[in-house]
């Protein structure tokens, strides 16, 4: 009798494998995957050479960090295929596998129930050489054949939702400041900049009258309260956009006050998506640390979910107060002005007196926020909703709602507001040159590197001295020459 069934187990299993499968299904299954892939990688090849076709260099870069992404995908799907065997071969007590579970344990009668609904076919599929090999040691294997599918499953839903999520995220927040492109040419109409020099107290300026809140402590903590009102409702108005405009051009490209700014901002928010679509080291160490934590009962999904809502407010909160602070520092400094307002921008005003740290919040709020929406639909599609690892409905429906808000408040207030509120610093980005400037630029430095290992190599042989200037200043020297002219014509329109 038992040699009977062990036989039969065997003849399944042989009827299972590749070199007993028929070829026809074989070689349709394969053309299949091959047809995906490839009419994937011709949609991608096409997305590209539309962009360069627009001369769209900073989304082309995009599309080529999702490509890295891709074939990082890939290589992982690779690695955890491969490792399959060693995984299986690596035994465990079953006492091991007793702590920190998502779910708890089922007893007896229902584990027999759930075998049973399994059927046959998926019992013989999950039992295989290596299953064997770790109970003849009374041991169990390290990760079960199925749990292994299954994370192979979640960490490509969850690298192709970031970046959807992502690209999401730029179009709606880009689509709100190309609305602002009719300001810029209302500036331009009207020749702001060059107006009448008439003197005015600074309180009679309407930037001073929204923005300042008066001095002392009581005032400051008004205004970090207005702040973070501000975000919810006319982020960026009419009157900061100009203000600020004025303030980066009079620093940066005074001779010309016509200079496109908005155009010059739209340019550098490109270029920063490349960066943001991307997904990091550390936050693949972010994704183990919070698979980690997901034990049974301490709702760790949940509370999590709270993270980026409160960064993302926290954001939006500090880029509103840099625009306070702007006008704060004019009431403070004067009485009266004479002529145009100008607000001084200025790496102070931001966390650690570096901007770039505001884009590494975003773009962890970004991942984080993707990270719990495909994790949720990762777990509907794979266990169900009445899954025990889905938590309880309360715990379900916030962290929607939170993941829906993050979207669309990031979107349309936090994104915009990064847009020209990072242009406050105290140096401008490089996408204030054209291409070909940049190019030049990084070809002198380049060079001026070459031409500093050479000057050392011949001073180490005495036969050079030292330099007054090193590569770094005359690249600052020239960086800001570069600027000069390139703000003294207008980008073409």
């Amino acid at each position: 009798m038992e040699g009977g069934a062990g036989g039969e187990t065997v003849a399944v299993v042989e009827a299972d494998a590749l070199e007993f499968t028929p070829t026809w299904i074989v070689a349709g299954v394969c053309s299949l995957i091959v047809l995906i892939s490839l009419a994937a990688e011709r949609c991608l090849h096409y997305i590209g050479k539309t962009l360069k076709r627009k001369n769209q260099k900073a989304l082309f870069e995009a599309l080529l960090k999702v490509k890295e992404e891709l074939m990082l995908l890939g290589f992982i799907s690779l690695l955890l295929t491969v490792s399959q065997g060693v995984i299986q071969r690596t035994c465990i007590p079953p006492s091991w596998t007793n702590y920190m579970l998502p779910c708890k344990k089922m007893d007896a009668h229902t584990v027999t129930a759930e075998v049973l609904a399994l059927g046959h076919r998926r019992l013989l599929a999950e039992s295989g050489p290596w299953s064997e090999h770790c109970q003849n040691k009374g041991k169990v294997p390290l990760l079960s054949p199925e749990a292994l599918h299954q994370l192979h499953i979640f960490i490509f839903v969850l690298a192709i939702t970031h970046v959807i999520f992502s690209a999401v995220t730029m179009f709606l927040g880009g689509e709100k400041i190309r609305q602002w492109k009719r300001w810029e040419d209302e500036i331009e109409k009207n020749d702001a900049g060059n107006g009448s020099k008439k003197l005015t107290h600074v309180q009679q300026f309407e930037f001073i009258r929204e923005r300042f809140n008066g001095v002392g402590k009581e005032s400051m903590i008004l205004s970090w309260m207005h702040s973070f009102a501000k975000q919810f409702y006319a982020s960026v108005t009419k009157l900061d956009y100009t203000t600020m405009r004025l303030g980066f051009i009079m620093t940066h490209c005074r001779g010309n006050p016509k200079f496109d700014f908005h155009r010059y901002m739209v340019r550098a928010l490109e270029a920063d998506f490349k960066k943001v679509v991307g997904i990091r080291w550390y936050l693949w160490i972010f994704v183990v640390i919070f698979m980690l934590l997901n034990v049974n009962g301490w709702h760790t999904y949940f509370w999590i979910s709270f993270i980026p809502l409160i960064l993302l407010l926290a954001v939006g909160t500090k880029l509103e107060h840099v625009i306070a602070q702007l006008a704060h520092e004019v009431a403070e400094k004067h009485s009266a002005i004479e002529g145009d307002l100008v607000v001084n921008p200025s790496d102070e005003h931001f966390w650690c007196a570096r901007p770039r740290v505001i884009l590494y919040l975003i773009h962890f709020i970004l991942f984080q926020n993707a990270f719990e929406i495909a994790l949720f639909f990762w777990m509907l599609t794979t266990y169900g909703f009445n899954s025990c690892i889905m938590d309880h409905v309360p715990f379900i429906v916030p962290r929607l709602v939170i993941g829906v808000v993050i979207q669309l408040l990031c979107s349309y207030s936090t994104l915009p507001l990064y847009a020209i509120v990072t242009q406050m610093g105290t140096f401008f980005k490089k996408e204030i040159f054209d291409e070909h400037v940049q190019q030049g630029l990084v070809g002198w430095a380049q060079k001026a590197k070459r031409r500093k290992g050479s000057t050392k190599e011949g001073a180490g042989d005495g036969t050079a001295g030292s330099t007054t200037h090193g590569p770094s200043s005359r690249l600052e020297m020239l960086r800001r020459a570069a600027a000069a002219i390139q703000c003294a014509r207008a980008p073409p329109r």
